[in-house]
């Protein structure tokens, strides 16, 4: 039993907010003692997971740096109350960049191991000049890191971290339960107006700019047959995307969908658009355990998620022709579709293993 401190700071309820919450309740279930210091305790409601509130100030970033740096001093001070009331603290969890710098300011008799837990690239800020100097630094005290992919690892150690304490860790997932639903398929499209020779493809995304959904439905647009895109999520470029595919009637946008397997297993395959700071989509992992194959539109955030032959990543990144020739061999190729997908299930199951990720998350964090 290890007795783990996880300190997660945040200005939103994002992924990586949740992927949190369920490994701490993993590790708990599996006899640790964990405790969440954050602002935002409803991020852990219904887990079970106890947590303490904490205010730290801002999250660190361009506007914030320098009240953060002023802050630091009254900063650190509510850090080490906190600790001490938690104590004995034999390992610290940290994910945003503050806190991983805050705590190399901390002794260790109130931190016990510092790990990191980086769920997507390193900023390209942090990876130059003197703020690269400070992550590198920051990067001594910590005992180990994990990656959340091959693409996230290789940012760390390119930022300054040395490379042996840097392991990629995939998210938790409960692989087991997560499946094709075949019923769910039939009444999904049907609700779609899909009939069960259309070619379905799905995109689950935050619609903002930096991820590039525009190239998705101009793509689409070029692709002619029987073909739909159901559009999941909401955000700032929403209304601008609705627009764009205004023109074409098969491209329909819905509500971000409580049940992402019935969309899923609705879909015969899922295009990604990723951002430059995508770590690992969950919505990639979902849908290969639903056994369709991913077409990501750029590497970052799908290199090492989609092996040959069970996906295809896009060249050049973010081109709408190559997008419009990769789904039309998907559509002309029912066969091929089947294989990848079957593909890449097997390939998800094996390293979404929650028992191999727990144990590495533990060794990790027990040293």
């Amino acid at each position: 039993m290890t007795r783990i401190v996880s300190v997660q700071t945040s200005n939103e309820r994002g992924g990586a907010e949740f992927a949190n919450v369920n490994l701490l309740a993993a590790l708990r279930d599996r006899g640790n003692e964990v405790l969440l210091l954050t602002n935002l305790p409803a991020a852990a409601e219904g887990s079970g997971v106890p947590v303490a509130t904490i205010d730290i100030g801002p999250k660190l970033s361009r506007r914030s740096w320098a009240r953060v740096v002023v802050e630091t001093p009254r900063t650190l001070w509510r850090l080490s109350r906190a600790l001490h009331a938690a104590a004995p603290v034999e390992a610290s969890l940290l994910h945003f960049k503050k806190e991983q710098l805050l705590f190399a300011l901390l002794p260790k008799r109130l931190t016990g191991r510092v790990v990191w837990a980086e769920w997507g690239p390193v900023p390209p800020r942090l990876r130059h000049g003197p703020p690269r100097l400070l992550y590198a630094l920051a990067g001594r005290r910590a005992s180990a890191v994990m990656a959340v992919s091959e693409g996230t690892r290789d940012t760390v150690v390119a930022a300054g971290v040395a490379a042996e304490k840097v392991e990629v860790v995939p998210n938790l997932v409960d692989v087991e339960r997560i499946a094709f639903d075949a019923g769910a398929r039939e009444r999904v499209r049907a609700e779609w107006g899909a009939g069960p020779d259309s070619f379905v493809i799905g995109c689950i995304s935050r619609f903002q700019r930096r991820k590039r959904n525009d190239v998705v439905i101009d793509a689409v647009a070029a692709l002619d047959g029987d073909v739909r895109l159901a559009m999941a999520g909401d955000g700032d470029e929403e209304e601008a995307l609705r627009a764009r595919a205004a023109a074409d009637p098969r491209i329909a946008f819905l509500p971000t969908q409580p049940d992402v397997e019935a969309f899923l297993s609705a879909c015969d395959l899922l295009v990604f658009a990723p951002s430059p700071t995508e770590g690992a989509p969950r919505v990639i992992i979902l849908a290969q355990l639903v056994g369709i194959p991913v077409i990501a539109t750029g590497a970052e955030g799908a290199r090492g998620l989609i092996p040959d032959g069970a996906g295809t990543i896009c060249e050049p990144e973010n081109d709408a022709p190559a997008l419009t020739a990769a789904l039309a061999a998907y559509r002309d190729d029912p066969a091929r579709r089947a294989r990848e997908g079957e593909a890449a299930r097997a390939v998800t199951l094996a390293s979404h293993d929650p028992e191999v990720v727990l144990t590495s998350v533990e060794r990790l964090l027990r040293g």
